[in-house]
């Protein structure tokens, strides 16, 4: 983990205990890291940046824990197995020790809980928000990686756990929605990776809901070159999303932020891939199925009409 003089005693203070085999040490320029045998490397990136993706007032340490989270999620949509991660941190100059010991503290819990390890990364001030980026490490069986590419006409559509509680987490910590009991904040603040879920073999395709239910679904329905119909009262929400009321359901449909997974499943193997997330204690539901035509997803009411939604998701540029 490179950094200016200074911040050496910060890194062995608050991100050496976090580092894992391959590390060494956080004391040279760069990891070294084979990949077990018959294993292929997975990588993903995200980056989060204050006030666009959290909240100035929320703890350093659940701020780690999502950034860890959010790209522990890409690897569970490739079927891939987490072993480590690369870690960039600019922070405004006058940062407090707190803040720094926090948020290493929210790493080595999750560290704990998924079996991954700090690799290296840098450290850097900057005068504006503060700015993360996360590189997470996995490895899939030789030829298993899961792809987006691979959901056919006839395939069902399944998600994990409950599609809206992000969107709606987020309207709560900002105390524009009622959420007596705190679950659309926590699932805003805190995903849940999916880990294990989508098992090749199993599943033709995944990704992982991170933009929006609709907008995802349809980058599935582009790189297979197929289309897409969602029943939407089919569509999994928790009871504190149902409470809201039914005028967010198009933000539950859109919004993002639920790090969930979207699933591709073949008729023969639909019994088995419900059997498998019950075992690992996830829920999964049908909410419709890839048809043929033009890459395009059409949602449906309970009439089955076709809901007209004023955007299909998140973008960061119009």
């Amino acid at each position: 983990m490179t950094a200016l003089p200074g911040e050496f005693a910060l890194i062995a203070r608050h991100f050496r205990p976090l580092a894992g085999p391959g590390a060494l040490d956080l004391t040279d320029d760069a990891a070294v890291l084979a990949p077990p045998a018959g294993r292929e490397l997975v990588m993903t990136v995200d980056a989060m940046v204050g006030g666009v993706h959290f909240l100035p007032d929320d703890a350093p340490g659940d701020i780690a824990r999502k950034l860890l989270r959010t790209n522990l999620s890409d690897l569970a949509a490739m079927g891939a197995v987490p072993l480590g991660y690369l870690l960039t941190v600019s922070l405004p100059r006058g940062t407090p020790e707190d803040w720094f010991a926090g948020f290493a503290a929210g790493l080595a819990r999750d560290q704990t809980e998924f079996g991954i390890f700090l690799l290296g990364g840098d450290t850097t001030s900057t005068p504006g928000p503060v700015s993360l980026s996360l590189t997470a490490i996995g490895t899939v069986a030789t030829g298993e990686a899961i792809r987006r590419s691979g959901a056919r006409p006839g395939d069902a559509l399944y998600v994990t756990g409950t599609i809206g509680d992000g969107a709606l987490g987020l309207l709560a910590a900002q105390g524009t929605l009622a959420d007596p009991a705190g679950w659309l904040a926590d699932r805003y603040r805190l995903p849940r990776p999916r880990l294990n879920v989508a098992h090749y073999g199993l599943v033709s395709a995944a990704m992982d809901i991170s933009d929006g239910l609709v907008q995802d679904v349809s980058h599935l329905c582009r790189a297979s070159g197929c289309a897409a119909e969602i029943r939407a009262a089919d569509v999994p929400r928790s009871e504190a999303a149902r409470a809201a009321g039914e005028g967010y359901l198009p933000l539950c449909l859109t919004g993002g932020d639920d790090y969930e997974l979207a699933l591709a499943v073949p008729p023969a193997t639909e019994a088995a891939l419900v059997a498998h997330a019950a075992a690992l204690g996830v829920p999964v539901t049908q909410i419709g199925g890839f048809v043929a035509g033009e890459p395009m997803v059409r949602v449906l009411a309970a009439d089955g009409t076709e809901m007209k939604l004023a955007r299909g998701g998140w973008s960061h540029f119009p």
